[in-house]
């Protein structure tokens, strides 16, 4: 069974750090795109970080380049979301989720398999 597990979520001050992990099981997660997307309260899901499977491609949302890292383990089927100095516009749920090579980060209905998501609040 393909599923898709996130976690690392969690309540931090601005200017803090977070790093999600998504641990893949019943798939390969290598041969896939995977990405990281966030949704708050109100708004529309967006992609914040993508990389591809070849892992020779990385987007960011130009609202995280500069503060977030994607990377990927695929000895631990896991990929990691780096996140630092946090903003309170960073609190949403973040979701993992893969699809199909060449799936863009923009294009959340690209992407087939999502985890269940994890919270982060940044608050002071």
């Amino acid at each position: 069974q393909v599923q898709l597990v996130e976690s690392g979520g969690g309540l931090v001050q601005p200017g803090g750090s977070l790093r999600l992990s998504c641990a893949a099981s019943g798939f390969t997660l290598d041969y896939y795109a995977t990405g990281w997307f966030r949704q708050a309260p109100g708004k529309e899901r967006e992609g914040v970080s993508c990389i591809s499977s070849s892992d020779s491609s990385k987007y960011y949302a130009d609202s995280v380049k500069g503060r977030f890292t994607i990377s990927r383990d695929n000895t631990k089927k896991t990929v990691y979301l780096q996140m630092n100095s946090l903003k309170p516009e960073d609190t949403a749920v973040y979701y993992c989720a893969t699809g199909p090579p060449g799936s863009s980060c923009k294009e959340a209905y690209e992407y087939d398999y999502w985890g269940q998501g994890t919270q982060v609040t940044v608050s002071s």
